[in-house]
């Protein structure tokens, strides 16, 4: 029987604490090897909490999946703050519209929509509650902008 033990670690910073080394530890296999996989997988994303899925099957094999971190952690490791605003009126910072088309690639897989432009609105939207204008417009004007074909050179070069 495949054994699944799924969990949020911190990137590039997995212990054999909780919570995977309670969860990994029946299962008979090298806790030090595996954390030291997901390690060199989460590097990139040092300072989130990322999504991990450890896969283990009857013969002792293990397979890491690693997810991307929530789109409000992307977006703001782009501004460079550690947490939003709380208050959608205040500002904290302001991404590029090149900055939204990087985060839009990392989480294409995981959003719910067809278009990449539609996409793109998704993580705008996501800036909302975290106080994070884009082009200097608010998130909803620039929701306005993608819509009125402002940044179609730039999103149909993406496809």
């Amino acid at each position: 029987m495949t054994n699944v033990v799924e969990a949020l670690v911190p990137g590039g910073k997995a212990t054999p604490g909780p919570p995977l080394g309670p969860a990994l530890g029946p299962l008979g296999i090298n806790i030090k090897d595996v954390i030291a996989q997901i390690n060199e997988k989460t590097k990139e994303y040092n300072g989130m909490d990322v999504p991990v899925k450890v896969i283990v099957d009857d013969d002792k094999n293990v397979e890491v999946e690693v997810g991307t971190p929530p789109t409000s952690a992307l977006i703001m490791k782009e501004v460079g703050i550690e947490k939003g605003t709380g208050d959608t009126y205040n500002v904290v910072g302001n991404l590029s519209m090149d900055q939204i088309m990087k985060i839009t690639r990392l989480k294409r897989e995981d959003v719910l929509s067809y278009s990449f432009k539609n996409a793109m609105k998704e993580i705008v939207g996501t800036c909302v509650p975290i106080g994070v204008t884009v082009e200097g417009m608010s998130p909803k004007d620039c929701q306005k902008a993608i819509d009125q074909g402002k940044f179609d050179d730039t999103i149909e070069a993406e496809g």
